[in-house]
């Protein structure tokens, strides 16, 4: 038998001592940790971090660079793929940017991420969690608000068959009451049992959605534990995060 298919003694999703470079700076110095399925982690820390290095290292993105190290979803061996493999395997990130495609309406967008064979939500369901973006179906999506491409950045991952959501910065340049609108999304996401990892500098709101909490530093692990102890010790939240 495979290491890979002995998936029942194996965390949901892990990862083990990640080495990530871009060029010769090393960003995510040997971090490691599991995940429940089902469960949602907060990935914290002060700006420079490494929090995003260490999801587009989950997502096989081509930077930073993994040299070492193991991620697991079930029993696939994320690590010995590339991004589009990944992908495949339900892996989906949604970037600070966004990466919304000029040209191409709402509907088009979440169409063109239907377009490879693991399709996830119909655009019908789409639409329920999002009426916001039925709304704006026909219209260019690089036209509308922030908050409303984050939306749809975030509705574009669950149009393809998802088994782990990255959300990178998801509140970053939103006015608040488009924060509280995502955060009633990401409610609803949590709800049906999506495993997610979010990385936020809004800490406060990030914790009170996550299940767990994860705090780098210059690359390393410095702080783990539920996202609950961190939400109620102030000491805590002041020494790592400056809050």
């Amino acid at each position: 038998m495979s290491e890979g298919s002995e998936s029942g003694s194996r965390p949901f999703f892990s990862c083990k001592d990640l080495h990530s470079y871009y060029g010769e700076s090393y960003i995510v110095q040997g971090v490691s940790f599991d995940i429940p399925e089902g469960e949602i982690l907060a990935l914290l820390g002060r700006n420079g971090a490494g929090k995003t290095s260490t999801l587009r290292s989950i997502a096989r993105a081509a930077s930073p660079e993994l040299r070492s190290g193991e991620i697991w979803l079930g029993g696939d061996a994320i690590h010995e793929m590339q991004d589009f493999q990944a992908a495949r395997k339900g892996i989906s990130l949604v970037p600070e940017d966004r990466r919304i495609i000029p040209g191409l309406t709402v509907e088009e967008s979440l169409k063109l991420a239907q377009i490879a064979p693991e399709i996830g939500w119909s655009i019908e369901r789409i639409y329920e969690h999002f009426p916001r973006l039925a709304e704006r179906r026909k219209q260019e999506a690089v036209t509308m608000s922030g908050g409303e491409q984050q939306m749809l950045a975030v509705a574009r991952a669950l149009a393809r068959e998802i088994r782990l959501l990255l959300l990178d910065e998801p509140y970053e340049g939103l006015a608040p009451v488009i924060v509280q609108e995502i955060e009633r999304i990401l409610i609803g996401i949590r709800e049906l049992g999506i495993t997610t990892i979010i990385v936020e500098q809004n800490a406060i709101a990030a914790l009170k959605l996550a299940d767990k909490a994860i705090i780098l530093d210059m690359g390393e692990i410095v702080f783990r534990s539920d996202a609950k102890e961190v939400l109620e010790n102030e000491e805590i939240r002041h020494e790592y995060l400056a809050i």
